[in-house]
């Protein structure tokens, strides 16, 4: 584990899938008028613990199946709108800003531990 990985942590990944999931929200809203939408999302928990290795299976046997072969494309899942609009699109406004508004705060909660992690670098090398 290099001295970078140490200071950051789990931060560093995290913040890349805060922002990874803030676009896909973003896409969401964007596309509420959009006839036929899908509308997308991640559980951030599920993923994270994905990247860093946390409850990563295992292959004991050959004939077993890897655990990445059930989604390819990562993790995104379509939503379930709570009352389906009549052109398709299960885009639901409200929910959309409500999950990127807490998005949003996680993301810059995220970028503030950062934040202090590089502040006490500085401080460490000014030899403060």
């Amino acid at each position: 584990m290099s001295m970078i990985d140490s200071v950051f942590g789990v931060h560093e990944k995290a913040l890349g899938m805060r922002n990874e999931r803030l676009t896909v929200l973003a896409k969401n809203i964007a596309n509420a008028e959009t006839p036929n939408f899908k509308a997308r999302d991640f559980e951030f928990n599920d993923v994270l613990k994905r990247e860093i290795g946390l409850g990563k299976m295992t292959l004991t046997n050959d004939g077993h199946l890897s655990a990445g072969a059930a989604n390819s494309n990562g993790s995104l899942t379509w939503e379930v709108p709570l009352s389906p609009s009549l052109d398709g699109n299960t885009v639901e406004m409200s929910v959309q800003q409500a999950k990127f508004g807490r998005a949003a705060g996680e993301y810059q909660a995220t970028l503030t531990i950062l934040e202090g992690r590089i502040s006490g670098i500085r401080k460490a090398l000014r030899g403060e």
